[in-house]
Parts: structure tokens; sequence; C-alpha cells
């Protein structure tokens, strides 16, 4: 964007502060540090210098409450509650950020921020200089010229003289004059009783000015104009009270508001303090990485002189670069290796391109370079290794040796980061900006395949992969033994990586016919509901409008008031607003079942079928390693995890996954897992007994909290039982727990307190696991595996809840992931001592599904059944549910 040279921005930062601190909530460094204002201020300030490219530009901030206003009226801003503790920590970060960028940060005790503006405005207006005041305040439009506009960056608004007229009526030097009359409950400013904001712009349209209007109150007819005889001097008073002081003694230059370079290196460092890893992208670290030792491999001779140098090394780093995203369709294009820092090599193998060198033909590579990864003992380094080892599976070439995955050591140091691609562990642990793909291959229609890059851009950008993984594995290896993980990376999740990506490239059998079935029969239902709606709300509407919904809900039909979205621009329609009014109204039931038939259609019964590959005739998941905060697995592209379970919809949908002819799916699903491990870890007497008896634990708990026999407790106790149950490891209060149940929060606690009384051990496992959360910031696992809560110390009760919530659940969900994960490595390797041609084809929560030939069904059920529930010993057992069906569904 051009540079706008004649133009000063004075972005208001009290202003931002408080929005951007109610705007996005629940964020902290990774020390726990509350930083929800200063990433929103933060991105605020990026946006105006990226979209607006000032010249010249200032941030104004308020000194302090006491300003000359609270002289002549004590009350000013009385009414407002004092700053928010984690708020009122970000306000010096925030200064700090503001001078990182270089950008002057300017306040004066005895003045607000708006005085300073208005002073800086006017005096540039007065120098024939415009003026932008990046604001949210309405106050500021009395400042607003033919030089001095305002803009509303969250908004999307610019606002000039005329947008002022269409607020408040009035000139902008007449905003006061409103502002008198109306007052401001925000900063405790009375202005007339009885009159408000219609009133107001009315009068003054009438008589041009609060003076004339006070002059000739006597012309104002009723109870209006007795008010405005009575409270003349406290009009007055207010007028004083709104008007921007535009007389500030501040001394200044406007070349002391021209835009400098920003202080990256100590941009750099604040943004790694406060975990604003997204925010380092868009800088230019100090480079850290020197690119004076990589080299292309262009020669035989160089290629056998390269592979000695790995076999001489205890490990090295290899990176492909490929021609697809898709390790099934990917062609290597070329290796990169390093087994020493800021040193490495790149050896093109399928670089296709005019005036391309020779290179060395791939067979050659793979028969010099072959035995190297083809040797288990030859240590293997990666960042997303799972990648590499499937392309080269595709191309029938096993790799072995795989030690270290970076994505998978940093994930088990700071599973909570944001991302664990290269990029961004290379600026939070090495200061270098990592060469983007596309500055190499370009973007969009212009984006290139690797293959007709230019050896001498991929070189380096290649030797740059290769490189940055060698020095990441130097660095986060020692920090995941120092926090006790080093058997959870190389024991479980290495091993683990390699079965995934074999699941992976095997795919799962849909039945493509059955899906259309069952789209054809969604939309059916899709037409029919949408009629009845019709009929409900008396005429037809595009239900999928959630504007033209919320007008038919609560304007022309006239329900129960509900709230307004976020923006205030329309009504909220989400699934909570529509529950809610589906207790008294058919048409919110029919609205829940259409959005819930919808969304199976789009996502999975339209979606599925263009995803077999027609290759294999399978659906091939990606499952995801290093994304949870807790440990678990997740899937995507598609994500087979969350589909269904309950319903016949989802039940149909699971019928559509089926065996190959000959096979069974085998579904074999964890029972109660996560009480299971609370039993474990807490030692409880009531539930350790419960599972060891074989007792249904839902039921046991049923006939304790309502104090009765087993044998008496019903289906709908049973099941308000397993609420509670579920409830205490999710660590929910008695609201969140009433509205599950549909009770009173008093029943709630009631329920909460009576379980508690019984549980003791679980009671007091549950508060040690908040008292170590509040000691070490993190709690861990069954196997070890560190789970950091930050947030526990946070000044914010909310946030510090929410905290402790995850405090009581992570242990026990991530131990849960433990056990899965084990589960899944013995049963593979039980499978390939028994030489079976059955294949673990799915991963869904507790659950592990397989492609079983019929000949191996009993084999199967026993192999299964003895590996997963001898996973991992616990004091209580592992039950495991096993079921056989033609598809997923039976099975389930």
């Amino acid at each position: 964007m051009t540079t706008e040279t004649e133009t000063l921005y004075l972005l208001d930062g009290s202003s931002y502060i408080y929005r951007a601190y109610f705007a996005i909530r629940h964020l902290s460094s990774p020390s726990g540090f509350p930083t929800n204002a200063l990433y929103g201020f933060t991105q605020m300030l990026l946006k105006v210098m990226k979209d607006r490219a000032p010249a010249h530009v200032a941030v104004i901030f308020d000194a302090g409450k006491i300003t000359f206003r609270n002289e002549l009226f004590p009350a000013y801003k009385a009414t407002r509650s004092a700053m928010p503790e984690d708020l009122a920590q970000q306000i010096e970060p925030i200064k700090q950020m503001v001078r990182a960028f270089n950008i002057p940060a300017l306040e004066l005790p005895g003045f607000e921020a708006d005085d300073i503006i208005g002073t800086i405005a006017k005096k540039c207006e007065a120098q024939g200089m415009a003026c932008v005041v990046v604001t949210g305040d309405k106050d500021l439009m009395q400042i607003v010229s033919d030089r001095v506009t305002l803009l509303d960056t969250m908004k999307e608004k610019s606002f000039g003289i005329a947008d002022v007229y269409e607020k408040f009526g009035v000139a902008p030097e007449r905003v006061v004059d409103v502002l008198a009359l109306w007052g401001d409950a925000s900063d405790n400013i009375p202005g007339v009783p009885g009159i408000g904001e219609v009133t107001a712009k009315k009068l003054l349209q009438e008589f041009g000015s609060l003076d004339e209007l006070l002059a000739r109150a006597g012309e104002v007819k009723g109870k209006n104009g007795e008010r405005l005889v009575e409270f003349a001097d406290q009009a007055r008073l207010c007028r004083t009270l709104a008007t921007i002081d535009c007389n500030v003694p501040i001394e200044y230059s406007v070349d002391d508001f021209a835009v400098t370079p920003p202080d990256n290196r100590r941009l750099a460092a604040l943004f790694r303090e406060y975990g604003f890893v997204t925010l380092l992208k868009d800088l230019t670290s100090s480079p850290t990485l020197s690119c004076d030792r990589y080299s292309l491999v262009l020669t035989e001779e160089e290629l056998r002189r390269v592979v000695a140098e790995l076999e001489a090394a205890p490990a090295f780093a290899i990176d492909l670069e490929t021609t697809s995203l898709n390790p099934r369709e990917a062609r290597v294009v070329g290796y990169a290796v390093s087994c020493r820092p800021h040193e490495a090599r790149y050896i093109p193998v399928g670089h296709r391109y005019l005036g391309a060198p020779e290179q060395l033909p791939e067979a050659l590579v793979l028969e010099i370079l072959g035995p190297l990864l083809k040797d288990p003992a030859r240590r293997k380094i990666g960042q997303n290794l799972k990648y590499d080892y499937q392309v080269l599976r595709m191309a029938g070439f096993e790799m072995e040796g795989i030690w270290c995955d970076t994505m998978l050591a940093a994930y088990l140091v700071n599973p909570a980061r944001n991302s664990q691609g290269l990029d961004a562990l290379a600026l939070e642990y090495l200061d270098h900006r990592m060469i983007s793909y596309a500055e190499v291959a370009g973007s969009g229609k212009c984006e290139l395949n690797f293959s007709e890059v230019d050896l001498d851009r991929a070189g380096p950008y290649s030797c740059e992969d290769a490189d940055a993984t060698y020095l990441l594995h130097e660095i986060l290896l020692p920090k995941v033994r120092e926090q006790g993980m080093e058997e959870l990376l190389f024991d479980l999740e290495m091993p683990l990586m390699r079965i995934l990506a074999d699941m992976e490239l095997h795919g799962v059998k849909l039945d493509v016919d059955l899906m259309k079935e069952l789209s054809a029969g969604f939309g059916k239902q899709l037409i029919e509901l949408e009629a009845q709606i019709h009929e409900h709300c008396g005429g037809p509407f595009n239900i999928n409008s959630p504007k033209q919904l919320g007008e038919m809900l609560f304007e022309r039909m006239g329900l129960a008031v509900g709230k307004k979205t976020k923006g205030k621009t329309g009504w909220s329609t989400n699934v909570e607003e529509l529950e809610r009014l589906a207790e008294e109204h058919e048409v919110a039931r029919l609205l829940l079942q259409y959005r819930s038939i919808s969304k199976l259609k789009s996502t999975y019964t339209d979606a599925l079928p263009k995803l077999v590959d027609p290759a294999t005739g399978r659906v091939h998941t990606s499952y995801n390693q290093a994304v949870t905060s807790t440990g678990r697995l997740s899937s995507s592209d598609p994500n087979l995890q969350n589909i269904p379970i309950r319903g016949e919809e989802g039940r149909g949908i699971r019928r559509a996954f089926i065996a190959e002819p000959g096979s069974l799916m085998l579904s074999a699903d964890y029972s109660q897992i996560e009480l299971r491990v609370l039993a474990h870890l807490s030692g409880d007497r009531v539930l350790c007994e419960a599972f060891a008896a074989g007792e249904d634990i839902h039921r046991r708990t049923a006939s304790e909290v309502f104090g009765m026999f087993p044998e008496l407790v019903t289906s709908e106790m049973r099941r308000q039982a397993k609420v509670i149950n579920f409830g205490v490891i999710y660590g929910q209060g008695a609201f969140s727990l009433a509205k599950e149940l549909g009770v009173t929060p008093k029943q709630a606690k009631a329920f909460i307190d009576s379980y508690f009384e019984r549980h003791s051990g679980a009671r007091s496992f549950l508060d040690s696991c908040i008292r170590e959360a509040e000691v070490c910031g993190f709690v861990t696992t069954i196997m070890g595996r560190r789970l950091c809560i930050p947030e526990i110390a946070s000044k914010n009760g909310n946030v510090r809840a929410f905290a402790q919530r995850n405090a009581v659940n992570y242990p026990i969900q991530g131990s849960a992931a433990d056990i899965i994960k084990a589960a899944m490595l013995r049963v593979i390797r039980r499978m390939q001592q028994e030489r079976v041609a059955s294949r673990l084809i799915m991963q869904v929560h507790d659950e592990l599904v397989f492609e079983v030939p019929e000949a191996e069904r009993d084999l199967m059920e026993e192999l299964v059944r003895t590996e997963m529930e001898g996973a991992l010993p616990l004091s209580v057992p592992l039950k495991v549910d096993l079921n056989f069906g033609l598809n997923w569904s039976e099975a389930h």
C-alpha cells in the first residue's frame, strides 16, 4: 500500500486495550501470564501499520484516573468498576510492545488520552495536515472535521462529518451539546434527567445549540422545559466534562511521529516471551543459519562422499522434496541431509525445467544411499517423518532406523503450541525465519511444482530444512529428557508413528452406493423439514441465512427474546439458542433436526465419496499425532472421529464403512476407560471395588446418589448417573451439570456432594491435581506425559476456573490416550508375531477397528482382547467390548 505521507495516525491506546481484553478471552503466555489484551492490541497495531502504512503515527494512553474533570465533578467516572487485575498486568507490556515498534507512546498526568488526541489532531489540522484517529470511542466524534476523521478498525468503518450527523443528528462541534443533555453513563456524566438520546437530538436540531436551548427553555413545553430550567447549570457542567480539551500542554513535533523501522530483535524477544509464535513469522529475525556450507550433490563421487559422512555420524537428518503433499501421489524430487550443525547437502533427482543441470538418476541415488536408509542401526532424524516414510513406502522402499521426529519431540515439550511446524519451531528455538515455500515456488496460479523450481533456489531451501531439523533435535531432546518424557518419545510416540503411517496408506473401504443412497434420503428429509418449518413460520424464507432466521423467530414470530450476535447486528441462532427455544417451540426442534441432517449430508454422505482414492477404492484419513493438548490422536481429511455414534443417521453412515469380501470388521472399544483411569490414579475404594467386581459403574453410582437398591435404578437414573460420573472427570460445576441433567443447580450440587461423600479418594485425587498444577504449572499422565496449565495462576477467576477443570481432566484424558496408544503397539507387535493378514484400519477415541479375514476371526478376538486389556498394568481391570460385523455399524 502507498504510504500516507500527509496523514498522521493517532491510535487511541486506552480504548483499544479494553476492546482487545473483552474481545479475546483465555489467552496466556507459556509461563501463565495473561496476554489476551496484549495480543489483541498488538494485532490491531500490526493491522494499522500493514493496511494503512502511515508515514506518521503515535499511540496515546491514559496516564491515570484523576484528571481536571474530577476536580470539577468528583463523581466523574466514579461508577466505573476497577480495572480487572489480569488486564492491569498487561498495561506495561502493551506499552513495551508499542516502543518495540519504535512508535511514540504518549501520556500526560491530569489529562485523558482523548485530550492529547484532540490537541494533536487540531494542531495537525491547523498546519494543513490530515489526521486519522484510530478509536472506537464515540466521544471523539466531536473533533471530526474536513481534515480529522475517525477509524474503527474492528468495524472496518471510517467516520467523517456526514457520519457524525448520522450518529448524533448534529455537526461535530455540537456533539458535546448532545452529551450535555443525554449524559454519558460510562463516564457517569448525568446530563439532564428525563432527556434521552432522541429528545436531545431533536431539541438541538430545533434550537441549534445548548446555549440557545437553555436561553429559550421556556419555549419547550411540558416536563422537558421544566427540567431544562432546573438543571441548566448541570447541563453546562456536563458539557464541560464531555468536551475534549484541545489545548493540552504537551511538547512535540510532527517529525517525532515519523515512522521508523521497528526493533525486530526486541519484538521477536517479546513475541517469544508472550508466546506469540504466529506473529514471529512476520518478522525478519536475526539469521542463525548460515548457508555457507550448503551444497548440491550432482556427481556420483560427491554422493559417495556424503554417504560416507552420514555413515560416520551418530545420526543424521533427512528431508524429502516431492511433487505432492499427498504421500500416495508424491514422487521424490530430491533428498536433503544434514549430520552437522550449519551444514547440509541437497541431492536432486527430479528437477525438470528448461536449463536444469544434469542430476543423478534416482535409481543410482537409492543404490548408494538406500542401504544407509534401510539400516536400522543408522539413526534418522526428521520433521514429520511419517510423510517421508510413506512417500518411500509408496515407492517400494522401506526406511528403517527412524529415531527422532522433531515435530513429536516439540509436541511433548509443549503440546499447547499453536503450530508444531518447522517454521514455527525454527522461530521459537533458533530465532530464525525459514525460507517459505512461496518464496521458492510462488503461490496461487503462479505456484510451481517443486520439480519445476530451479536448483539455485531449491538447494538452499531444502538444505535449510535439513539443517534446521538437525539443530532442533539437539535442542529438543535434552528438553524431553529433562521433563522425563524420553521413554514416552522413543518407546511410544516414535513406534506409533509407523503404525499410523501404515493405517493411513491402507485406508478403509467405503460403500459409495450406500453413501449416495443415504445422501438422497437426507435430501428428502431436508425438503420435508423445510416445508414444516415454513408452515410453522407462516411463509418461506432462507433457513440457512442466520439473519433471515433471526428476524423470523424473534421479530415476525415474536418468540422469547434471544441474544444478539457478537457484532450486535442481528439475532443469534446458534445451537444453544435453538435448544433453549426448543423447550417450548416445535419450530426450534425442527430447526435443530434440519441442521443436524444438513451437517451429516454435507460433511459425510456428500463429501466422503469424493475422497475415495480411485487407485485403492478406499478412504485415507490422516492421523494427527501432534495436535491435541491431551495426547489423544485426531484425524483429518476426512475426520473419522466425529461421525455420530448414536441415532439412526449416524449408524447409517457407519454402515457405509465396510470390510472387503471374505473379511469382517472388528470393533474393540475400551469400556469406561476414563473412569477406570480415575479409579487407578485415585485409589478410590468404591470405584476400585466396583470395577474389580465387574459391576455396572453407572448403576452403582445411581444407587449411591439416589439412595436405592441397584435393582430399583431406572434407565433414566442410570443415564443421569453416567452424566455425573463423566461430569466429575470433566470438572463440571453444579450449573453446567444441572443444564446437562435438566435439573436445578441446587439438585446438581446435591448430586455432586453426594458423589464425593462416597468417593473421598476421587475427591482427594482431583484436588491434588489442582494443587500440582498450581505448584508446578503442569500435570502428568500415567506414562509421564506433561500437560502444561499456565492459566492456573491467572488473576481472572473465570480463566482460573477453566484451568482448574483442565487440571482435573488432563491427567485422566491424557492417561486414556497413553493407554490406547500403548494398546496399538502391543496389538500390532502381536499381529506381526502371529503373521496374520488382518489389518488395523481405524482408531477412533477409545476404539480400534480392524479388517479381519473370516478365517482369523477367533485368533484376532483373543489377540486383540488380550493385548488391549493388558496394555498397561492398572490397579483395576481394563475391559474391552469386541464385536464383529460386515460393516462398522454392525461391529460397533
